[in-house]
């Protein structure tokens, strides 16, 4: 459905840092830098933070939440754990398990350096 998300930062350096950890958690390859972007490249899809190319400062969409695709609980927590130590910040209920309608899935919430928030999900197999 998507071929990419963009999302701003006002910091490259610390977002580089930052994504190349949490999506590393994930198997992502190190992001490239472009001028004033960074790419990480998947075969389903691209992630990408940019500086504003219209000079204002990048700012965090209030209702906004991108999420990423886990392979276990485990790898949700590996994720979690690295952008702690990268400079997010932990948001939302601890990690873990969450009952909906559609089963039971395992998340875990962050914010990133520039407080755009984020979410690990492994959606778990069902009984």
């Amino acid at each position: 459905m998507f071929s990419h998300i963009m999302i701003g930062t006002n910091h490259l350096e610390p977002a580089k840092a930052f994504y190349d950890a949490v999506l590393g958690a994930l198997g992502v390859p190190t992001g490239t830098v472009d001028r004033h972007r960074i790419f990480w490249r998947t075969p389903t899809g691209v992630f990408s933070v940019s500086q504003p190319i219209d000079g204002q400062p990048a700012t965090v969409g209030n209702g906004s939440t991108i999420g990423f695709a886990c392979q276990s609980a485990e790898q949700a927590d590996a994720w979690h754990a690295a952008g702690v130590a990268h400079g997010g910040s932990t948001c939302e209920d601890p990690p873990g398990v969450r009952e909906g309608p559609n089963g039971r899935i395992y998340l875990a919430y962050l914010r990133d350096p520039d407080g755009n928030k984020l979410c690990a999900l492994y959606r778990l197999p069902r009984a």
